[in-house]
């Protein structure tokens, strides 16, 4: 696949979660993050009260989005950019780009001290072989053109 085919992100981009009830949020493109991150106000594993199996129960993004229990998840280990290891939550959703649907795989985390409640990495990138063009959607970038 040549490149003139590919899906062109920008930096930042407009995403939805239609399984979490997220219908539309900015979301950070970061090919220096491997993994994505979705923030999550709530992030408790329970004993599903159906099923009797763990699960998963989040709040997505903050408190006007309400609880969502997911039955498919796994608890990973990843490190900071600090190099602090943490444990994270990983679930697979759809997340709609550009109007065209994907399954993603992405840590739930707190993320409230972060400009952007998502997060994009370049395991999601790769897998759908995609670029990425700092240019597009500069205007959303919250670094307001400041230089060093």
């Amino acid at each position: 696949m040549d490149t003139a085919t590919r899906k062109v992100l920008g930096i930042i981009e407009q995403v939805s979660f239609p399984e979490l009830g997220i219908e539309s949020v900015s979301a950070k493109v970061d090919t220096g993050a491997y993994s994505g991150a979705l923030h999550c106000e709530e992030i408790d594993e329970i004993i599903h009260p159906v099923t009797g199996k763990k699960a998963l129960k989040i709040r997505p993004i903050d408190s006007a989005y309400s609880e969502v229990i997911i039955e498919h998840f796994k608890r990973v280990y990843t490190r900071s950019s600090s190099g602090h290891r943490l444990q994270r939550y990983v679930i697979e959703t759809a997340m709609i780009v550009q109007g065209q649907t994907y399954m993603i795989k992405i840590g739930v985390t707190k993320r409230d001290l972060m400009n952007m409640k998502v997060l994009i990495g370049r395991r999601f990138l790769r897998k759908n072989k995609m670029l990425v063009d700092v240019t597009v959607n500069q205007e959303f970038d919250n670094d307001g053109g400041r230089k060093l």
